[in-house]
């Protein structure tokens, strides 16, 4: 299935918009990268204009903030406790932005995009 990233084909009152263009190659999108939890697995993305992009598709450790220290430590990931993005993400241990996860070090929130960005930065809370 083709993610389309064009104007949505329905009005905000429900009726449908008749089309002027086709899709085009500049406004396909892809499928989420799903990072989840497990031994660090990364893929290359070639994106337009030949650019590349990092996606984490597993890992096991964060890039952990203290505030107290002001420093950062490596700990290592337990389990995904929630996630604002999803409900059933919390439960196939996905990681997003926002995910509050369990750490040896204590409870932190994900501060990066990892799926987007290529690594797992958070902050302790």
């Amino acid at each position: 299935m083709v993610l389309d990233q064009q104007r949505s084909k329905r009005k905000p009152s429900g009726g449908k918009l008749k089309l002027t263009t086709k899709k085009k190659k500049y406004a396909l999108g892809r499928d989420p990268t799903l990072t989840k939890i497990g031994e660090k697995a990364t893929k290359t993305i070639r994106t337009r204009g030949g650019s590349e992009k990092l996606r984490l598709l597993r890992t096991e450790t964060i890039n952990l903030y203290v505030p107290k220290d002001k420093k950062y430590v490596q700990a290592k990931v337990e389990r995904v406790l929630e996630n604002p993005a999803n409900r059933h993400y919390v439960r196939r241990n996905i990681i997003t932005k926002g995910t509050i996860i369990k750490t040896d070090k204590g409870d932190a929130r994900v501060t990066s995009r990892p799926g987007q960005e290529g690594v797992l930065n958070g902050t302790l809370i």
